[in-house]
Formats: C-alpha cells, structure tokens, sequence
C-alpha cells in the first residue's frame, strides 16, 4: 500500500486515536488536530505500537480557531481528511442543546465550506452516527431518511444532510460512515463497557437505565478503523457506509457477560435506573455494501474484545481509578 497524507480531526477521541494508530501501522502520514491536549497515553493507542514519533499533534478548537486549522491543512496538503470530532452523549444534549448544535452543525459547516476550496483533497470521511435514523426496527441499509429523537441526533442528521447538499452543489468528495457501538482498549470511562469492567473492578454498582434493554450492536474499534481506512481510500463520494457485525446483544446481557468475566455476581455490579429521555430501542446496522464493494469483515469477537478491553483495563487500573468515571461536558 502506498503511503498518504491523513488529517484526523478529533484525533484525541478514542475512535480517533485508535483510527491514527491503525494509520501509523499502515504506513501513512498523519496529522491530528483536537480541541484538547492529548490526554494520558492510557486513553492514546497511537502511543502503544511504537510509531507516535511519527504522529504530529496540534491542539486546536474547531469552533474557535478554524483559521489555524486551515493553516495546519494548507501546510501539510492532506490526500484524506477524517473527521471524528463531535459533541457526542445523547442524554447531556437536552440540558445545552445549542452546544450541540454549534460543534455539531455550525463549527462543521463553517469547516466543510474552507475544504471544499481545498483541491488536493481527494476524500472527506465524516464519521456520523447511527443515532440519525432513530430507533430501528430489523437491520436496515443506509440511507438519508433520518427520524432523530434527540439534541444530540438531530444535529448529526443535520450536518449529514448539509455534507449531501455541498455533495450535489460543489461534487464536494464526502463519504459517510456510521458504526454501531464502538468499544475497545482505550476507550473513555464513561463508555458501558470500560465502566463496567472498571467498577467490578473496583466493587461499586453500575446503573442500567431502562433495566438494560436496549438493544445494541457491538463493534471493536480496530474493526472499524480497518473500515474507516478502506472507505477513504476506495470509498464512492456520496455514498454512505455502515460499519457493524452480525450479532445484536442487550445492554443487560452485555452487562452479565462483564459480570462473569469479572467474577462478580450480576446483582453485585448492576442495579435497575430510570431511562434516558428519547433513548432509542435498537440500532442494527446491515454491513453489506461495506463487505461487498470494499471487501471487509470484522476480525474481533465480542467475547475476545472483552477480554482484550479488561487486560487494558487491569494493565492501567492504578491509573484508571485516579480519573473521572463520569462525563465532563466541555461547551
């Protein structure tokens, strides 16, 4: 393969950082821009293969320093723009929406209409959310029609709508992926599984809202940086890609099979709460076009990308249990 010149917006996110990683392994040029500092190398898997020398980092705030980020782009002339930056957590959106909105609607507009001047790009790769189309009934295949339920999904549905527009208007190169429910080593301790195993891990009671019944389809963030990876280089502009497994689990049963692999007895670790305003009741994603047209598969088992989550979580627990367990909004 080649090597190319990558930018990785929201490359301090876990998806981002796993996806710079699997970047720097291939081979390619990489450049990141989050609006945050790198955080501990816990939470950075590009800095575990031995390749971050070859990484370079620029703290930069989408919503306030676009100018420098251009500059950052104008300078390395990227064949590929990834863009994982996000304002995510849906049950946070209701209580700021316009937080929502202004990262994950004006801040990316405001983006999208520098890079389409850019001509040496050749792909943009926005990282959507399957939380646009709602709560699903089946595995469904991509489409635009969207019926979002909260803050937080209809400001990803808008910015994806927007992309189509300059898509049709300017041939603007986009390409759209949406993964189900990405886990793995590394992954922010807010996040079901690392929680989970971290509070077995540490004797206290984790909270499932709704009783744990929504249900999910889990995917290990590797898999979909191999995806990601496959559709910037050979991804149909215009086009959007799911990236999912075959296999659905509820969040309860999800919870159980941390609770054997911990050795903690289920109603030691989970406890039943409220749930969330507009939660949606599944997402199931049909992979197909991703499998057939660019030749994937997902490589991780669940039950193996558990075991693999909980060794970084014991390999790291000192650390771990120093930091924050909940979500800190940043506006």
């Amino acid at each position: 393969m080649m090597s190319s010149r990558f930018l990785v917006i929201g490359s301090n996110s876990f998806s981002g950082a796993t996806f710079v990683g699997h970047l720097l392994e291939q081979g390619h040029q990489v450049v990141g821009a989050s609006r945050s500092a790198e955080p501990d190398p816990a939470f950075l898997p590009y800095k575990w293969g031995g390749h971050a020398s070859a990484f370079t980092f620029h703290e930069i705030d989408l919503n306030h320093q676009l100018d420098p980020l251009m500059a950052v782009t104008d300078r390395f002339r990227p064949d590929y723009v990834v863009n994982f930056a996000a304002q995510g957590m849906v049950a946070e959106s209701w209580k700021t929406p316009e937080h929502w909105y202004q990262t994950n609607v004006v801040g990316q507009v405001r983006l999208h209409d520098e890079l389409r001047k850019r001509t040496f790009l050749k792909k943009y790769v926005h990282v959507s959310t399957p939380e646009a189309y709602g709560s699903t009934a089946g595995w469904i295949e991509e489409s635009f029609h969207f019926a979002p339920s909260t803050p937080y999904a209809v400001s990803r549905a808008a910015c994806d709508l927007h992309l189509m527009s300059f898509f049709k208007a300017y041939q603007f190169p986009v390409c759209f992926t949406r993964a189900a429910n990405v886990y793995g080593p590394g992954q922010q301790l807010y996040r079901i599984i690392p929680r989970a195993m971290l509070y077995a891990r540490l004797g206290k009671k984790l909270e499932l809202h709704g009783g744990g019944q929504s249900i999910r389809s889990f995917i290990d963030m590797r898999d979909v940086a191999d995806a990601t990876l496959r559709i910037a280089l050979d991804g149909v502009a215009g086009e959007s890609y799911h990236i999912s497994n075959d296999d659905s689990i509820s969040i309860r049963q999800l919870v159980e099979k941390i609770a054997r692999l911990t050795d903690r007895p289920f109603p030691e670790l989970a406890t039943v709460a409220e749930d969330r305003l507009g939660k949606d009741q599944a997402y199931l994603l049909n992979s197909r076009k991703l499998r057939e047209k660019l030749g994937w598969a997902p490589r991780v088992a669940l039950d193996d990308g558990l075991k693999q989550t909980l060794a970084w979580i014991d390999a790291n627990l000192e650390t771990l249990k120093s930091l924050p367990q909940n979500y800190i909004h940043k506006p």
